[in-house]
């Protein structure tokens, strides 16, 4: 049996960018629209439309606490509060993690441009750092979701 963990990642090696592949892993579990969860986060790979900011695997995790969190809280206010705590808290974690949030310091090139490119696909970094931001946001996700 596949763990989310696998379907993120078969999902981002299937084509995926890393925040569709951390939302839409969750869709069967949290009961959600796989191809609604893609379309939504579908700007947010490569730090938010290769902007290089946020890391896209990190930013699919926000998206689906709000997801979860949207289940537990139907007072407005309450929501909010829980998931931007939640937020900041796998934000910490994910930093203590990985050393950095952002996409360009993980990755330590620029995607915006074709040398920055060409440097990311001759070292494989797709492979060697972001699947393990795939798996991190997704162990952490876990620590809170749970089964």
């Amino acid at each position: 049996m596949n763990t989310t963990k696998d379907i993120a990642i078969q999902s981002f090696q299937s084509g995926m960018n890393c925040a569709q592949a951390v939302v839409t892993a969750y869709a069967d579990r949290l009961k959600f629209d796989p191809d609604l969860a893609a379309g939504l986060s579908c700007g947010f790979g490569g730090g938010m439309g290769r902007l290089q900011q946020t890391c896209g695997a990190l930013t699919g995790a926000f998206m689906v606490l709000g997801i979860h969190n949207s289940r537990l809280y139907t007072d407005r206010a309450e929501l909010k509060n829980v998931t931007y705590t939640q937020v900041r808290k796998i934000n910490e974690k994910f930093r203590q993690r990985q050393g950095a949030t952002d996409c360009r310091s993980l990755l330590g090139c620029d995607l915006q441009t074709d040398e920055g490119m060409q440097y990311h696909k001759d070292t494989h970094q797709s492979k060697t750092i972001c699947e393990k931001c795939i798996a991190a946001s997704i162990e952490l996700l876990d620590e809170i979701v749970g089964d």
